[in-house]
């Protein structure tokens, strides 16, 4: 880690201004004084400290003297043991679990098949309307039914399925804290809870069959791989596996292919460009995944020793969230970073985070999204922007648009 350095410290009261409101609605501004001024920083409605730089998510993502750990609002949502959240041989296992069918050689085998024929299901509804709206007619349905049918959750409607991930996003991202390190809107829990209920009762008995009849869907080899014969993973065990699952990967390839789109829409030559050559789409969701980070800021991990960073001393036992979708925006990094540029350099960036707990399902994510688009683009290559609604994002730890109305002559 890097050593302290005696500089004057900067004036940072400003930072007990910032409001969960104004992070969920806009974090950008607060953010880029954050990096500007301190990419270490105590942010006290967070009741944490914060990275904001890419170098400092990287650094702390990456460090031996770091481990995961889960906010506060998400361990509520979630419980234990969640994969975002835990470490040792604990989080070797969820990985285990996990990851198999998100290698790159099975996805291939069969992603094509799963992704397409959804993704022409919802553009055949409304394909020759003229118009609609596309966060919730096609980029989010296409999501969540591609993981749900991955899970094993045909069986639940994809409007269920986005009513889910909807409230357990509102509930993991109840962040506020009082002074006093309570969560300053327990109500906010309620819808979370209420979803979490629903979960169970619809998985319960999936997984009842599954234990004794295992099939392909992801859910059943949760439970029966790796180990030993006659015996299965306790539902209680992967259950808060599940809720990240149905929250951070349903919403993800969604809000990635949306904000993708939305950034095309701000620059007409390179949509044109896309839509010609769909070669391109892969690094148009590349630059959209940069440019607004689904996965913004929604993990973290906890010092565990004495550590300094950034010029920060931290003791052991310091939690530190780090915001990707700052990093993502690091003028240090990125060129006018706030501008959508399809052609800028291919650097790296931070979206599916970084370390021992970077996203397992990136490869299944980016090709959700690129088939997706494939097909829209085949479909409805004249779409053009509804401008009158506008284009409004939300989020703080999870962020995307909510809503992309948009028009084609049919």
């Amino acid at each position: 880690m890097r050593t302290s350095e005696n500089t004057t410290a900067p004036d940072l009261s400003w930072l007990n201004d910032i409001t969960m409101a104004e992070l969920e609605r806009n974090p950008y501004q607060a953010y880029e004084r954050l990096r500007a001024e301190a990419p270490l920083a105590y942010v006290p409605v967070l009741g944490s400290y914060v990275a904001s730089t890419a170098e400092v998510c990287r650094e702390v993502a990456t460090s031996p003297d770091f481990e995961a750990v889960i906010t506060p609002a998400g361990g509520r949502t979630f419980g234990h043991p969640a994969i975002i959240g835990v470490n040792g041989d604990v989080h070797a296992d969820l990985r285990s679990m996990v990851e198999p069918a998100l290698q790159p050689v099975e996805v291939d085998r069969w992603v094509d098949d799963l992704v397409r024929p959804i993704a022409r299901r919802y553009l055949e509804q409304f394909e020759d309307e003229g118009r609609a709206e596309l966060v919730s007619q096609f980029c989010e349905p296409v999501s969540v039914r591609s993981l749900g049918d991955l899970l094993g959750l045909q069986s639940v409607d994809s409007d269920k399925l986005r009513e889910w991930f909807a409230k357990l996003n509102r509930s993991f991202t109840n962040a506020a804290m009082t002074e006093d390190g309570e969560f300053a809107n327990p109500e906010g829990f309620v819808e979370g809870d209420e979803a979490k209920a629903e979960i169970q009762a619809a998985v319960d008995p999936l997984i009842d069959k599954w234990i004794v009849e295992p099939d392909d869907s992801a859910i059943s080899h949760w439970l029966h791989d790796g180990m030993p014969p006659g015996k299965t993973r306790d539902r209680e065990y992967i259950y808060p596996t599940i809720y990240v699952y149905l929250l951070g990967a349903m919403q993800e390839p969604g809000h990635g292919m949306a904000s993708t789109l939305v950034g095309l829409f701000s620059e007409p030559e390179q949509m044109e460009q896309v839509v010609d050559d769909p070669a391109l789409i892969p690094r148009a969701i590349s630059e959209g995944m940069r440019w607004t980070s689904p996965i913004w800021s929604a993990t973290a991990r906890i010092s565990t020793k004495a550590v300094t960073v950034a010029g920060v001393d931290l003791p052991a036992g310091t939690p530190v969230i780090l915001s990707y979708g700052s990093a993502n925006h690091d003028a240090g990094v990125y060129e006018a970073p706030t501008r959508y540029d399809l052609h800028r350099p291919p650097l790296p960036h931070l979206a599916f985070g970084a370390g021992d707990h970077a996203c397992a399902g990136i490869y299944f994510a980016n090709h959700v999204m690129r088939i997706a688009l494939e097909e829209l683009f085949e479909a409805i290559p004249n779409l053009e922007r509804d401008a009158s609604p506008g284009v409004e994002f939300w989020g703080w730890g999870f962020r995307g648009p909510t809503s992309l109305h948009v028009v084609w002559e049919v």
